[in-house]
């Protein structure tokens, strides 16, 4: 397993080989990752606790148990609402980000 800290929280990468990667996230109350999307990565999100809102081009706010699929090219940005976990579930591609707005400066 792979830990990385992150200016919203803490990613944990639990599992990735050459069709899939499973991460754990840790995202703290307030906090908001960068507004993106992705050109071959394929995602899926499950809420284990707390509340994730998911803005872009989708508005929803998830709670345990949810589950959200985001298609390639969906533009996308999670949000804590309280201290969240989820499982983000998607194709291996990792370093697919293409930023279009960042709290941290990363755009």
């Amino acid at each position: 397993m792979q830990i990385f800290d992150k200016p919203w929280g803490i990613e944990e990468i639990l599992e990735v080989n050459d069709k899939y990667c499973v991460k754990r996230l840790f995202m703290k109350k307030g906090c908001r990752c960068s507004l993106q999307r992705h050109i071959y990565k394929h995602e899926t999100l499950i809420v284990i606790s707390g509340l994730l809102r998911v803005t872009g081009d989708v508005d929803v706010v998830m709670k345990p148990g949810d589950c959200l699929v985001l298609d390639v090219g969906v533009i996308h940005r999670m949000s804590a609402i309280k201290d969240t976990i989820y499982i983000e579930a998607s194709t291996p591609e990792l370093d697919d980000v293409i930023r279009i707005e960042d709290d941290y400066g990363r755009v």
